[in-house]
């Protein structure tokens, strides 16, 4: 097929977690090559003019969408899906609805709480309800993925720490903060990749906190994502098979992660976060329908635990959008 790969607009003096696109871009580009599919790169931008222009020039039967962010800012990806939806133009991955309900944090946690799926309690502002003096929480951005901010100093306790947290978050990096109570158990990333005939859970990964102090929060932090010589990127291990380990737990995890999918409407491929809380039940933390194709990130991992090299595995995400 004629593909035009859309990803987002970064510029050279980015940080890492925005360069990380153009890492997934230039591989799933050459893995669309490899499979014999013609790709032209584009940087989104979003002005109908400049993307009529783009599909025009590539002549393209199929758009791969790998926009993150617009303008920097991870609550305005889904502009580009809505952008061709309006054109009839057949893309990868999730909707727009779909990605802009996942974007907004406390907004997912409503539907899953709605819908009867355990989410960790939480409070937002300006009102912050709900708030306990004696619950530990997480202070994060609202609307931002990548870990944005998140270090050991996000968990406190109590609502005067959490206001505190959350003001200094949004003057720092903008935006809006809330707080979700901390769960301390296991932490697990659930791949799903549509197939040809039904849904498939690929191998459950979890993140392990090696040598990890007791008085430390167990967080995967912006440095464990995007600072590879610290000591918590170091730190914290994908591991695979809590299938065999624990087949229970792996079973409903799967459960919820499928439940997710079609609650959500999503397309192509996904990606659900867990922890569990005090008494081991998994908590859905975060809906990632777009989730980081980088080679060595998450999602690629568990597809290759799966028996799905690289290349196959972004063009099954291909054929599911023709399908769909």
């Amino acid at each position: 097929m004629r593909v035009l790969l859309l990803h987002s607009d970064v510029p050279t003096d980015a940080p890492p977690d925005e360069q990380d696109t153009l890492i997934a871009a230039e591989a799933a580009a050459a893995a669309l090559t490899e499979r014999g599919h013609s790709v032209v790169r584009a940087a989104f931008a979003p002005d109908p003019a400049v993307l009529d222009r783009a599909l025009g020039d590539s002549r393209a039967e199929l758009v791969f969408n790998l926009v993150v962010s617009v303008f920097g800012q991870g609550n305005l990806c889904g502009l580009a899906p809505a952008l061709l939806e309006k054109r009839g133009t057949l893309f990868t991955g999730a909707s727009a609805i779909a990605i802009d309900c996942c974007a907004d944090k406390p907004f997912t946690k409503r539907i899953l709480r709605a819908a009867t799926l355990p989410t960790p309690d939480w409070a937002e502002p300006p009102r912050w309800d709900g708030l306990a003096e004696d619950q530990l929480y997480v202070v994060k951005a609202a609307a931002e993925d990548s870990s944005i901010g998140l270090d050991d100093a996000s968990v406190v306790r109590g609502g005067k720490a959490v206001r505190a947290r959350a003001a200094e978050g949004a003057e720092r990096h903008g935006g809006i903060w809330f707080a979700e109570s901390y769960c301390s158990g296991r932490e697990f990333n659930v791949a799903l990749l549509e197939t040809e005939d039904d849904l498939r859970v690929l191998p459950i990964a979890e993140i392990v906190f090696s040598d990890w102090r007791p008085d430390r929060p167990r967080l995967v932090g912006y440095a464990a994502k995007w600072d590879p010589q610290s000591f918590d990127c170091a730190a914290t291990q994908r591991v695979f098979g809590v299938e065999t380990e624990a087949p229970d737990l792996a079973d409903r995890l799967a459960q919820l992660s499928q439940t997710v999918w079609h609650l959500f409407g999503l397309r192509g491929y996904a990606r659900v976060d867990f922890r569990l809380d005090a008494a081991g039940a998994p908590m859905i933390l975060e809906i990632n329908p777009n989730p980081c194709l980088e080679p060595q990130a998450g999602f690629a991992a568990a597809a290759l635990e799966g028996g799905i090299a690289y290349a196959e595995l972004v063009d099954r995400i291909l054929c599911a959008a023709i399908r769909d």
